[in-house]
């Protein structure tokens, strides 16, 4: 399905399992850069259980494709204020956030603009990146370069995807995940995908991501996986360290990046046990 957020399409759709007497909760998923909501559906479809799950694509990443022209900035607090007028537009007050990465900078500010919309959430692979200009310079260079060098093409070479996803891995996911996040980056909006590398990782970020994590006031959990080198654990654990009242902090042994995929089973049992639902 489609909706209309600040004259951009967005894709969003329901995960959800019949129920009977009261209705459910809303439990929200944000992917991160280069994703979709695709590789939250085995994680929400488990969670289903317990409460309607929506996922969406955020805006240049996805299904939810950009227009020739549009003004909304790539700045995470923008990208939050798109999940404000989402769930506005869907009539939903209050939900529970499951964020990833990327996804999870902007749900963290979403949070600390909007505590009262928020039950409980969980930011899986997130924390606080230490401003070093050199070291940016180099990141943001590197990653405008990588995004110029996408061609369709690569998710016909055998082996991409795996050879792809390496680098977020330490243990094997399904291939249908692998190549799935493979065609998802290739598909992300250029504009998009450099302008979010720009804004994700930046001076700014490293400036105003410490103070949305001390100010979250609702339960949170942060899930980080042991050996991710995306986001590195001690990155993780420096933003739990924040705010050790509301924010409490796991470490998944032996993942990387996509600990819901890599170990799903812990992954589920840890999220469940936090939720109470």
């Amino acid at each position: 399905m489609m909706i209309n957020i600040r004259g951009i399409e967005h894709y969003y759709e329901w995960i959800c399992q019949p129920s009977q007497g009261e209705n459910k909760p809303v439990l929200v998923f944000i992917h991160g850069w280069g994703g979709s909501g695709r590789y939250w559906k085995s994680t929400a479809t488990a969670l289903s259980d317990r409460f309607d799950c929506l996922l969406y694509d955020i805006r240049g990443f996805g299904r939810s494709s950009l227009p020739e022209e549009h003004s909304v900035s790539y700045d995470m607090e923008e990208y939050a204020e798109d999940l404000a007028l989402l769930l506005e537009k869907l009539n939903l007050e209050q939900v529970y956030l499951n964020a990833h990465s990327m996804g999870a900078s902007l749900a963290t500010l979403f949070i600390t603009r909007y505590p009262e919309k928020v039950k409980q959430a969980i930011l899986t692979c997130s924390g606080i990146f230490e401003y070093n200009p050199i070291t940016f310079k180099l990141f943001h260079f590197a990653g405008t370069y990588v995004v110029k060098l996408r061609f369709k093409w690569f998710s016909d070479l055998p082996a991409m995807d795996r050879l792809f996803m390496a680098r977020f891995l330490h243990r094997p996911i399904a291939a249908e995940e692998r190549k799935a996040f493979l065609e998802d980056y290739l598909l992300a909006d250029e504009a998009a995908a450099a302008g979010t590398i720009y804004t994700a990782v930046s001076k700014h970020a490293a400036t105003v991501m410490p103070e949305a994590f001390t100010k979250v006031s609702v339960p949170t959990l942060l899930v980080a996986g042991e050996k991710d080198i995306i986001i590195p654990t001690r990155l993780a654990r420096k933003a739990a360290s924040l705010n050790s009242d509301n924010i409490e902090y796991f470490e998944l042994p032996k993942t990387a990046h996509f600990p819901m995929l890599e170990d799903a089973p812990s992954y589920l049992e840890k999220v469940r046990n936090f939720l109470q639902v």
